[in-house]
């Protein structure tokens, strides 16, 4: 027999208010770092605009996660796939920005309708762990690779393709900045990001690298981004892996999120299952499609929920207050300009850093059927800087190799349906 929950087990508004503004400082960051990397020179994308469909996405998305899914989890554009949408399918493709934001469209309505039927859990259980977990890796050395570039610590080199860069005072002040943050973490500070950024910025305006605003604030620029998807651009069959891979990186993510946080923080059901998971997919599902029409790069339940969390934020009312706090955000514009790209990019590198966790799950087996395709996907993703690359090759030689050392009988219909369709998206990328 249950005993009744005691008064005291029922978070106050007071812990939810404090897990709300504690889950908004350990993310807040994005609201720099993803229009910095959005924008990059030759995207198109306006930083002011990008920025806007930020905040705009984590505070909608965010409240929603409290009203609807009543999550405790900070929502907003995801770190990997926004490198993605940039590096990978902007520039690397050549694909203008409105039809790559009609690709986040459509990969958000492929999501919303996996999360409404029953299969979702069956792809995700088509992809073995160590596989998850080596692409989760992969996108991990991806960002840090674009962070140690944007640092200025890695440079082009024609002979040996990369180079370590020259010690210049942007690089340094990078370095310095990956120090402070890396410090600021180790002491549990959940603004470490925010703070790290703040003092690289701070420290380059006194050196006269960067030029204070004439102006703090400004309005919103609700015009250059917003509505301005191609949807029916988007639909070409040489698109449907990056839809594919924009889809499947959001579900991976969006899951391990809701259900790892969950399970730390014990808000399971009485079965032990994570509590509401099919509402917050559905919210994670609407935060892509959204952001394709708001102009952002996929949004995704942060992992740094779990800072909100811990202070006590355990009820939808945390996430609500996430979302309000960033709509002021909306105003402040010419202050996050004025932020330059080394300022975020150990940002990049400690997320990537973050990401290394599998590594114990990837390695685990020293069976060459597990550990090749696993490689292929940890080392595909930098290297083509395309997770699409990764994931499809890392399918398609499990199911290869699996055959191959009798093993076919392991796989699911699920896996040999998944292989498939990886074979035919490979061959249309």
């Amino acid at each position: 027999m249950h005993n009744a929950p005691s008064h005291s087990s029922v978070p106050s508004l007071r812990a939810d208010l404090i897990g709300g503004l504690t889950t908004f400082l350990t993310m807040a960051y994005i609201v720099v770092v993803n229009p910095a990397i959005l924008s990059t020179e030759g995207t198109g994308l306006p930083f002011a605009g990008v920025m806007t469909a930020t905040i705009l996405l984590a505070a909608s998305m965010s409240i929603l996660m409290g009203l609807y899914a009543k999550l405790p989890f900070g929502v907003a554009p995801g770190m990997g796939l926004n490198a993605f949408l940039t590096f990978s399918v902007i520039l690397g493709r050549q694909i203008p920005w409105p039809v790559a934001m009609g690709l986040v469209f459509w990969a958000g309505v492929m999501f919303l309708l996996l999360s409404v039927l029953p299969v979702r859990m069956a792809i995700v259980g088509a992809i073995p762990a160590h596989l998850r977990a080596a692409a989760a890796m992969g996108i991990g050395l991806f960002l840090a690779f674009i962070g140690l570039k944007n640092a200025g610590l890695v440079v082009a080199d024609p002979v040996t393709f990369v180079k370590f860069g020259a010690w210049t005072t942007s690089s340094t002040l990078a370095a310095f900045g990956l120090f402070v943050m890396a410090v600021f973490l180790q002491k549990g500070w959940p603004i470490a990001f925010l703070l790290g950024i703040f003092v690289v910025t701070g420290l380059a305006a006194l050196l006269g690298l960067v030029a204070i605003p004439e102006q703090l604030v400004s309005t919103p620029d609700f015009s250059s981004t917003l509505f301005q998807l191609d949807i029916l651009g988007a639909l070409r069959v040489e698109y449907l892996a990056v839809i594919f891979a924009i889809m499947m990186t959001d579900l991976f993510d969006s899951i391990s999120t809701l259900s790892g946080v969950s399970q730390a923080a014990g808000l399971v059901d009485e079965k032990g299952e994570p509590k509401n998971l099919k509402r917050g997919l559905l919210v994670d599902a609407c935060a892509t499609f959204m952001a394709g029409i708001l102009g952002t790069s996929a949004g995704t339940a942060y992992i740094e929920s779990a800072a909100g969390i811990e202070a006590g934020g355990k009820t939808g009312r945390a996430a609500v207050v996430t979302g309000l706090l960033f709509l002021p955000c909306l105003f402040l514009a010419p202050l996050a300009g004025a932020v330059p790209g080394y300022a975020t990019a150990p940002v990049l590198i400690l997320v990537g850093a973050m990401m290394i966790k599998g590594a114990a799950q990837v390695f685990k087996s020293n069976r060459y059927e597990d550990l090749i395709p696993s490689f292929l996907a940890l080392v595909l993703i930098p290297l083509t800087f395309s997770i699409t690359q990764g994931l499809l090759w890392g399918l398609i030689s499990h199911v290869l190799l699996y055959v191959s050392a009798g093993r076919y009988r392991e796989l699911s219909i699920a896996t040999w349906i998944m292989a498939a369709l990886s074979a035919l998206l490979l061959w249309l990328h």
